[in-house]
């Protein structure tokens, strides 16, 4: 069978109101054309909808079967136009993103703010992970968009855009004695005990390219499960770290001292990344906005 849409739509607007005049008074059609369709849907199915009668209509058995089916389409139906038009509007709907550590402090939380300000509705699921989880929880269609440091490996199927640039800089305690003053080369550093981030983020990566780059070997003593453990550790002197610049804006830098280092630290990008021919919704594409905005 092919029967249209149209007819069983009318069929649950009789069902429901229990006649024809009052299923054209919703529909903003006539009687006739309803006693039509009802008419036309009958002759399709093979079997009598509905008992006619003098001041309306019930259903026969076969009408209250599919009434039972069509009842339940139709209302599935009127309530994903309801959450479309809520979503076109910024009502409701969920964004998930998948982030790095580094990326979320310095560019996401900012945007989040002024989402959440102006959209309350949407709801936001924000998963913190390395740069390689990260990148691999978006590929597998488990979050709209991923926003990560560099360096990372994309697959084919994914895209990125770089955001912005992000400086790090080398840093021990106030009280932390250090022989070889306040600037280092590569090679001195490894003198000292080095705070760093595990194998398997983008950080880790990107300081053993940066030793590499001078025949030397990163290899932290001491292993912080995250970023923002850094800084405390530091401060205890327990060694010297990395971190973002913009980690140490709340600080009390009388507790640190920042240290030169050659060849100086290279700048590296935080990107946002997305599937390829995937479109995002209306509430993940507003975030982005207010990502690039700033």
């Amino acid at each position: 069978m092919n029967i249209s849409y149209d007819y069983y739509k009318i069929f649950y607007f009789v069902a429901k109101y229990g006649s024809f005049t009052a299923a054209a008074n919703v529909l903003f059609g006539n009687q006739p054309n309803i006693t039509r369709a009802i008419k036309k849907l009958e002759n399709e199915l093979g079997c009598t909808l509905f008992i006619r009668h003098r001041h309306g209509v019930t259903l026969t058995p076969e009408g209250e079967k599919l009434y039972a089916r069509i009842a339940t389409a139709v209302e599935s139906i009127k309530l994903g136009e309801e959450e479309i038009e809520q979503d076109k509007s910024l009502q409701s709907g969920k964004v998930t993103v998948a982030v790095s550590e580094i990326a979320l402090h310095c560019s996401l939380l900012p945007a989040l703010k002024k989402f959440r300000n102006n959209y309350s509705g949407v709801k936001l699921k924000i998963s913190s992970l390395t740069t390689p989880l990260a990148i691999e929880m978006l590929k597998n269609g488990l979050a709209d968009f991923a926003l990560v440091t560099e360096p990372f490996d994309l697959p084919s199927e994914l895209h990125s855009v770089k955001l912005r640039s992000v400086k790090e800089v080398l840093v021990c305690s106030s009280k932390l004695s250090l022989e070889t003053g306040t600037t280092l080369t590569a090679r001195q550093l490894l003198q000292y005990y080095i705070i760093g981030l595990g194998e398997r983020t983008g950080s880790n990566k990107f300081f053993t390219d940066y030793f590499n780059s001078s025949g030397l070997t990163f290899e932290p003593e001491i292993e912080a499960s995250s970023a923002d453990q850094i800084l405390p550790m530091v401060r205890s002197d327990l060694g010297i770290g990395f971190v973002p610049q913009e980690f140490l804006e709340k600080e009390d830098l009388s507790n640190f001292t920042i240290l030169n280092v050659t060849p100086p630290i290279p700048e590296r990008n935080i990107c946002l990344i997305k599937r390829k021919g995937v479109h995002s919704s209306l509430a993940a594409s507003e975030l982005e906005r207010i990502i690039f905005c700033g």
